[in-house]
């Protein structure tokens, strides 16, 4: 079972400081510790994963394994428009092709975090 985790963190270096730390720890004990994908703000998380985007997500999700028009056809979107956000959501690895050519999400679950804190 593939796990992505997508989180907000504005301190790239602490981002790749703890992807390090987790690669290692994951290679240290044999253990698969899911996947990462970090945005620098909430602003370009959302920028990326767009209403329309997170339901295609939604939509691969519930069908499994499905093509572009018929994915086009559950989300009531045009086909044109679920390719260009297929498109993107592939680039970044969310969604992929099987050998039939359906589309697909790699991941069993995906989980977003981030935090919104009072200034100290």
């Amino acid at each position: 079972m593939r796990t992505l985790t997508i989180r907000v963190e504005p301190d790239a270096m602490n981002a790749l400081e703890r992807a390090g730390r987790q690669f290692t720890e994951a290679w240290q004990l044999g253990n698969y510790a899911g996947e990462t994908m970090s945005f620098e703000s909430p602003t370009a998380l959302f920028r990326f994963l767009t209403p329309a985007r997170w339901g295609v997500l939604a939509a691969l999700q519930k069908a499994g394994h499905c093509g572009l028009r018929e994915l086009a056809r559950r989300i009531e979107r045009d086909a044109s428009a679920v390719l260009r956000d297929v498109a993107a959501l592939s680039e970044r690895g969310l969604v992929e092709k099987d050998e039939a050519g359906q589309l697909y999400v790699p991941f069993s679950l995906i989980h977003a975090e981030f935090d919104l804190a009072q200034a100290a």
